[in-house]
């Protein structure tokens, strides 16, 4: 089992770091996007579609971070009553959680990705600049699934004993 774990972490680390790779190229673009528009609506030229793109671009950098933010535990956690359980209780709040944690994103994961491949069939375009909008949905299909797998990877240290409970 221990086995399986590190190799999943492994999978799971290269993974994040690709998507943290893409989501930090996304918002140098959006601060890029929104300096220019700031400066050039002062001018009276503003860039059609910032609105569009800063919507868009947010869903791939927020989808994409929030596997890392989970594995490196940056999230907020209300833990004060959790902590007044005994270890074995939290222990099996710990399992339900990333269960009920990995559950929830594979669903999200499945769900996005049949918007996105219905987007595709139809040809969605986006209102303003008439992008198509499947890849960003996929984005944020793989961003559900990469978190998913870094919930469950918590969900097996859990009940191989090597992670925390809560």
């Amino acid at each position: 089992m221990t086995h399986l774990i590190g190799y999943l972490e492994r999978m799971s680390r290269i993974l994040n770091n690709i998507l943290m790779a893409i989501a930090g190229f996304f918002l140098v673009a959006m601060m890029g996007l929104a300096c220019a528009n700031v400066v050039l609506r002062s001018i009276d030229m503003p860039i059609n579609g910032t609105f569009e793109l800063m919507g868009l671009f947010g869903a791939v950098i927020a989808s994409f971070a929030l596997a890392t933010t989970q594995m490196q535990r940056q999230h907020i956690a209300v833990d004060v009553l959790i902590n007044l359980f005994p270890v074995r209780v939290r222990r099996v709040l710990g399992v339900l959680n990333y269960l009920i944690g990995t559950t929830l994103f594979l669903l999200a994961a499945w769900q996005t990705r049949l918007l996105g491949t219905n987007l595709w069939k139809v040809h969605e375009l986006s209102e303003t600049l008439r992008i198509i909008y499947f890849p960003f949905v996929y984005c944020v299909s793989l961003g559900c699934l990469v978190i998913a797998l870094v919930l469950m990877i918590q969900l097996l240290k859990v009940l191989s004993g090597e992670g925390e409970g809560a």
